[in-house]
């Protein structure tokens, strides 16, 4: 995955807020960075992987305890 070609995109919510997760997507996968550190490492995940965190998290499966 070739990240100088990212075009990165992040939440509306979190605009102005400058604590947020910015997200690439490729063909074949996502990318992820911290928002406060565009320069630092990215995160890639296969299209797979990326599918999996995304039910898990639809799903409940990364809520906070009660």
């Amino acid at each position: 995955m070739d990240l100088s070609l990212a075009v990165w995109r992040k939440s509306t919510a979190s605009q102005g807020q400058g604590q947020c997760v910015e997200v690439a997507v490729f063909s074949d996968g996502v990318a992820v960075r911290d928002g406060k550190h565009p320069g630092g490492p990215a995160l890639a995940f296969t299209p797979a992987e990326w599918d999996a965190f995304l039910a898990g998290a639809k799903d409940g499966e990364f809520d906070r305890p009660t």
